[in-house]
């Protein structure tokens, strides 16, 4: 233990990303339907992947197949980390785990390859090493679904995939053109939302996405697929104790290698504004929220109901990718209250969603990123983005087609672009009241 406490936290968050994505071929090992492992990674990958498909519905895929998809993703991803110049931090546990997040419904290890190239094609362009780019290689899966469609579907959709030199040639333009696009929007994007959202990447995917949607579709004339959601029955056993498993275990690797909960107090009342955990609090106290935080998120979709089906799931790992930049359980759970008041709204006709629908509960994951505006404004103005978020997340979708899978991390830029001037012109943040 002493070793690994003198080790750099890039190597040992390394580590430990290495060890989730392990985590999720043992689990699929153990997943009720094992013997569609490979023939539901088969369907997963040819399938549409247009928000919201779920991957463990055994007609898009399988429970066993999205766990295998999940590790060989998470594989190029590990894969990544080792190159050279490559540097480790929170950005790049956010990008990890937002990106495993939509294996189970959205993201497959083979949508994901034209974009990445793109990425290594911006590098080139650049002249900067690879490893430089890590965490962009991650964010420019955002829109894989789109790859899916124009590879397999485009423009004619049909009901069985059908491989073209057509659309193997879109397929490499729009990686292209997204990879290479994406790392100056994402510099820019803070511009756009003042660093109160936490999904940075989030506006910039969604605007490009609507650029390339709007001409593939809109310009050109050609019909768009229908966006609905196709889920299955879910698997709330499966999903719970894998959970809970590497939560629990991350969290008990926390408590050893910090040797107990010293420190992780400041951590967890921490603001999140700009911040980065990695470089701010020691590696075991980042490992002690990523379990903490994890459980949390999970204690949440049990207590509302949720069924577990690959967008749930996925949705736990997409809110979890921000507990090294910037969330915590203190700063997220007002902007959970937020989606719960108008989830209740429901049941006396008000709103149109209840809180355990599946729309709701994957935009409530990329509602967290709004954590930052409760930690410098207060729970109130937690609560009130909570309910923007939830007013707007539905909507968005429209404006990409569906093929947009941070929908939930751009409609949480839009809350910052019309929220944060209106906080900052009636209200002290609380780094100005400290400043004061």
């Amino acid at each position: 233990m002493d070793t690994i406490r003198k080790m750099e936290t890039g190597r040992v968050l390394r580590a430990v990303m290495c060890a989730f994505t392990l985590a999720f071929l043992i689990g699929g090992l153990f997943a009720p339907d094992l013997g569609q492992m490979f023939s539901g990674l088969g369907r997963i990958c040819t399938l549409p992947a247009q928000l919201t498909k779920d991957y463990f519905k055994p007609e898009l895929g399988s429970v066993s197949g999205s766990m295998l998809n999940y590790f060989l993703v998470g594989a190029v991803c590990c894969a990544l980390m080792f190159l050279p110049e490559a540097k480790v931090n929170g950005g790049t546990v956010l990008g990890f785990f937002l990106t495993l997040g939509f294996c189970s419904y959205g993201m497959n290890i083979l949508n994901i390859l034209p974009l990445m190239l793109g990425v290594a094609v911006y590098s080139l362009i650049k002249k900067q090493p690879f490893g430089k780019n890590l965490n962009f290689f991650m964010f420019s899966t955002a829109i894989s679904p789109l790859i899916t469609h124009v590879l397999f579907y485009y423009p004619v959709v049909g009901e069985t995939p059908h491989l073209t030199a057509l659309g193997v040639l879109l397929a490499l333009v729009v990686g292209v053109v997204f990879g290479c696009a994406l790392p100056p929007l994402c510099a820019h994007s803070p511009n756009f939302h003042k660093g109160y959202d936490l999904y940075n990447a989030g506006p910039a995917a969604g605007f490009l996405c609507f650029i390339i949607y709007a001409v593939l579709h809109k310009t050109l004339g050609v019909d768009a697929p229908s966006i609905g959601a196709d889920l299955g029955d879910g698997n709330a056993a499966f999903v719970n104790v894998f959970c809970i498993v590497v939560f629990a275990l991350c969290l008990i690797c926390g408590v050893m290698l910090n040797g107990g909960f010293k420190g992780y107090g400041a951590l967890f009342t921490d603001s999140g504004y700009k911040s980065d955990f990695t470089a701010k609090y020691p590696v075991g106290v980042n490992l002690i929220n990523m379990g903490v935080y994890g459980l949390f998120i999970v204690a949440y979709y049990n207590l509302i109901g949720a069924k577990f089906t690959g967008p749930t799931m996925g949705a736990i790992f997409c809110m979890l990718c921000c507990c090294c930049n910037g969330a915590t359980p203190w700063n997220v759970w007002p902007i959970m209250v937020g989606y719960v008041v108008m989830g209740l709204l429901n049941r006396v006709g008000v709103t149109a969603f209840a809180v355990n629908a599946q729309a709701i509960i994957v935009g409530l994951c990329f509602a967290s990123g709004l954590a930052p505006i409760t930690g410098e404004y207060g729970i109130l103005a937690g609560i009130v983005g909570g309910m923007l978020h939830y007013c707007l997340v539905t909507s968005v979708p429209a404006i990409h087609g569906g093929f947009n899978l941070y929908n939930g991390g751009f409609t949480a830029g839009i809350v910052c672009f019309i929220y944060v001037p209106i906080l900052e012109s009636y209200f002290k943040s609380k780094s100005q009241r400290r400043a004061a």
